[in-house]
């Protein structure tokens, strides 16, 4: 049977992920200055101190921050254009953790997040899940407000210009996969991807939609058109980390 890597977002993430997401957030987001701030943070610390329960999880942590520094000026001010903050229960030391949970959850389309099996609750977490909720209709309402006095068609809009340009030059380079050959062949992961349906080619000049290459000058590294992201991230390879995205 087919076992794809845990798609977790869409439906929320354990509150660990959370609390690890906003202690990267808290330290990677850069101060503005007094006149500037919409929202205030408690202290950074140079190198916040995450312990993740493995790779995955790591990787979901890593994302849901940098998505949520992405669109940090846009969830401040819905934020306070919303009025629900300032919240005094709240203390500046949670403001990370608020705003990374509010960019989970317009990202969900503010619907409620499932509680997942075996989960271990923070009450951090689940007192800020607690919080947004009971305001989800204002926050809604701000995000509408916001793609209105912008003229935003997206939230994309509202991704700084240095970060939208880099992310176009990333999403069109090819994709690097190493080989774990510790746990499998060259030859059975050849033999596993076409009989997935795809064709092995000379180089990436050679690339259509379903092609791979084998790189020139590492034969454990395999090379993949950037549009088969999400496809080879559910496949049984990556999953069973024989497969490693570099």
């Amino acid at each position: 049977a087919k076992r794809a890597v845990t798609q977790t977002g869409k439906n929320g993430y354990p509150d660990s992920i959370y609390m690890n997401a906003a202690r990267i957030f808290q330290g990677i987001r850069t101060e503005k200055s007094a006149g500037r701030m919409l929202v205030r943070y408690g202290e950074s610390s140079d190198s916040p101190v995450v312990a993740f329960k493995d790779e995955h999880s790591r990787r979901l942590s890593y994302e849901l921050a940098c998505n949520a520094l992405k669109y940090k000026f846009l969830l401040e001010e819905m934020l306070v254009d919303s009025k629900v903050y300032p919240c005094y229960s709240i203390p500046d030391e949670l403001t990370s953790l608020l705003v990374v949970m509010l960019y989970d959850l317009q990202d969900r389309k503010f619907q409620k997040r499932k509680i997942f099996a075996e989960e271990e609750l923070v009450a951090e977490v689940q007192e800020i899940g607690h919080y947004l909720y009971r305001y989800m209709t204002k926050l809604a309402a701000s995000l509408a407000r916001c793609r209105i006095k912008y003229d935003a068609l997206s939230i994309e809009y509202f991704v700084p210009e240095v970060i939208s340009k880099r992310e176009q030059r990333t999403s069109a380079l090819p994709l690097c996969f190493w080989i774990n050959t510790v746990k499998i062949s060259l030859e059975d992961v050849i033999r596993d991807l076409e009989m997935k349906g795809l064709t092995k080619v000379e180089s990436v000049s050679d690339f259509d939609h379903y092609t791979y290459a084998v790189d020139q000058h590492c034969h454990d590294v395999l090379v993949f058109p950037s549009s088969l992201r999400e496809e080879l991230l559910n496949l049984d390879l990556f999953a069973d980390c024989k497969l490693l995205l570099q």
